[in-house]
């Protein structure tokens, strides 16, 4: 949920650490701060709200260090406020830490605490971990940090500082991601790659229980009960420029037009049309496992969870497996039937949802096969899961998920037909025309992304609404919900997605002219089914705007506004209707002004339950 951002080396870490942390305010931002080691002293820059305040903070008292620590948050425990800014110090001044995560026994550890008439500065659950250590500290950070963490209990990724070993950062990870970049004569830690690709791509990924010491020249991993760790270094192929605007105005409009690419390369080297041929090496289900499978658990969280949604349709449609979506953190709580011939498979960009992570953690539990679908190379989830198949879309930095929705989609299109041929469920001649239809997807979506004025007009004519209600049917009904909650994470207004065929059962009672209305209606075996439903909107007052095939003439006859899009297959349109969603999502909220990158209350990675 928050950034961590660490640097030791020779050169002065403020810089350094400020910079890695602009790359991380995606993460979180209501408060942020930098904490260095200054001749044997700890030092401390805190700032309430976006990182140009600490940046002033910083010209008005400057510091400079060679080691340091910086953190960019999104409040769990604690409001936002100076007092429970990050990096936090223990009483005496010698310990500060940032931390990424929840402390569950936060509650018994403080009252602990208190009988010892330590002062607490602030209301969070972090500021127990620097009193924790500086208990256990004796002489030695590395041995304390692993006193204090025997006792917590919850999510953490950890940087450590002691003002009597003004050399090292001690590092630790559990259920939140952490990264060690490796330098020369320098070392760094992260909680993402993109924070670190301007200094290296040479990275360990820490795993949970790691405890690692990270010095300019020596890193050494070990776990908590000091076992050594010898965790691979990786090189990441990302480059820097991969993780810039590149001239777009806003992080989330540029991955809207990359997407033709990143479907592309979630697709190079997977699949041939010409021979009707899908090789996915990282998905090794023996043929005679993928005959046997009972059913199928798709698990995710938000757009992920949207995905899934979308390719129950595909499963059921083409493998003939019976198959669940479940919301990550619901699937928890409840008692799935599971077993060994139960495939579960969870999808998250970042690969360190919490929930669904905890999910992967049950299902391997109940023995079941368990396959990701993963945008970030050894994240947690791709290490917990037995297989794991990347999207490839490369990093995304907006918030509000876009190309990593397309790109899970066209992972799973891939998974369902390659399936299905292997169960005996598709021919080869109809395994070679859906693979066409994928294979040409990615041009139909650039075509269409060379003309988005009208729907810049559109937004214009609708961002002063206050309602909005999203409809499609059969496989469009989650590009439906996907429209409505981009809608709602950037635009703050309100909007729902519904199932077309539920309008007659509750939100028909809502329509009247001044709630707009958009309908998925592309060619489909639903067809008639959509319009249908529109003429009930329409004779009710309601304003239509309705998505459709370039071919279909005779819907501008049953719309207010008509959105015309490429003509593809009914199964594999939501890669092209979901486009015009999350274009209308955009400008409506950069018409009314809204920080479209980093919406309120919202983090990239939802890393804590």
């Amino acid at each position: 949920m928050c950034g961590i951002f660490g640097y030791v080396g020779n050169k002065n870490s403020v810089d350094i650490i400020f910079s890695g942390l602009k790359k991380l305010e995606y993460r979180g931002y209501d408060s942020s701060g930098i904490a260095v080691v200054i001749d044997k002293e700890l030092q401390i820059r805190r700032s309430v709200g976006r990182l140009c305040n600490l940046k002033s903070n910083l010209l008005k008292s400057p510091m400079s260090a060679n080691i340091g620590i910086g953190h960019t948050r999104w409040a769990t425990h604690g409001k936002p406020s100076e007092k429970n800014a990050h990096p936090h110090m223990d009483p005496t001044k010698s310990i500060v830490i940032v931390h990424n995560g929840i402390v569950e026994n936060y509650g018994k550890l403080r009252t602990e605490l208190l009988k010892c008439e330590w002062e607490f500065k602030s209301e969070t659950d972090t500021e127990i971990i620097a009193h924790l250590i500086r208990r256990c500290y004796k002489n030695n950070l590395f041995n304390a940090v692993q006193k204090a963490l025997c006792k917590v209990k919850g999510s953490y990724a950890l940087g450590v500082l002691c003002k009597y070993e003004s050399d090292k950062i001690v590092c630790a990870k559990q259920d939140a991601p952490l990264i060690i970049g490796v330098g020369k004569g320098e070392n760094f830690i992260a909680s993402d790659v993109t924070a670190l690709l301007p200094y290296t791509r040479d990275m360990i990924f820490l795993e949970d229980g790691d405890i690692a010491e990270v010095s300019a020249e020596k890193i050494v991993v070990k776990d908590i009960k000091d076992g050594i760790k010898n965790r691979e270094i990786k090189n990441i192929q990302w480059n820097a420029a991969q993780a810039e605007k590149d001239g777009y105005k806003h992080f989330m409009l540029k991955e809207i037009f990359e997407q033709p690419r990143a479907i592309e390369n979630t697709f190079r080297g997977r699949i041939y049309p010409e021979t009707g041929r899908i090789c996915i090496e990282e998905a090794k289900l023996k043929e005679e496992d993928i005959r046997s499978l009972s059913n199928i658990y798709i698990v995710a969280c938000g757009t992920s969870y949207h995905a899934g949604l979308a390719s129950k349709f595909l499963f059921e449609n083409f493998t003939k497996i019976p198959t669940e979506v479940d919301i990550a953190s619901e699937f928890r709580y409840r008692t799935p039937i599971l077993n060994e011939k139960t495939l579960i498979i969870v999808i998250s960009q970042s690969g360190e949802t919490a929930d669904t992570l905890a999910a992967l953690k049950l299902a391997k539990s109940k023995s079941c096969q368990t396959l990701a679908v993963c945008n970030v190379v050894d994240s947690s989830i791709s290490r917990e899961a037995k297989y794991t198949v990347y999207t490839h879309c490369g990093p995304e930095i907006g918030v509000a998920s876009t190309k990593a929705f397309t790109s899970q989609l066209a992972v799973l299109y891939l998974l369902a037909f390659d399936w299905a041929y292997k169960r005996g469920k598709l021919t080869k001649e109809k395994l070679k025309e859906y693979l066409k239809e994928l294979w040409e997807i990615p041009l139909k979506i650039s075509k269409f992304l060379k003309n988005t004025e009208s729907l810049q007009t559109l937004a214009k004519e609708f961002m002063n609404k206050k309602d909005f209600l999203y409809l499609g049917r059969h496989v469009n009904y989650p590009v439906a919900l996907e429209g409505a909650l981009k809608l709602k994470e950037i635009a703050y207004m309100h909007a729902e997605g519904y199932a077309a065929g539920e309008m007659k059962h509750g939100p028909i009672a809502l329509i009247d002219e001044s709630i707009p209305i958009l309908a998925i209606a592309v060619k489909s075996e639903v067809y008639k089914k959509i319009v249908s439903n529109i003429e009930e909107v329409k004779s009710r007052g309601g304003s239509v705007v309705v998505v459709a095939s370039e071919s279909d003439k005779e819907i501008v006859t049953k719309s207010d506004y008509t959105i015309y899009v490429p003509e593809v297959d009914e199964f594999i349109s939501p890669l092209m209707t979901v486009i015009p969603l999350q274009l209308l999502a955009y400008y409506i909220a950069v018409f009314l002004g809204c920080d479209v990158d980093q919406p309120r209350n919202l983090a990239k990675s939802v890393t804590v339950e």
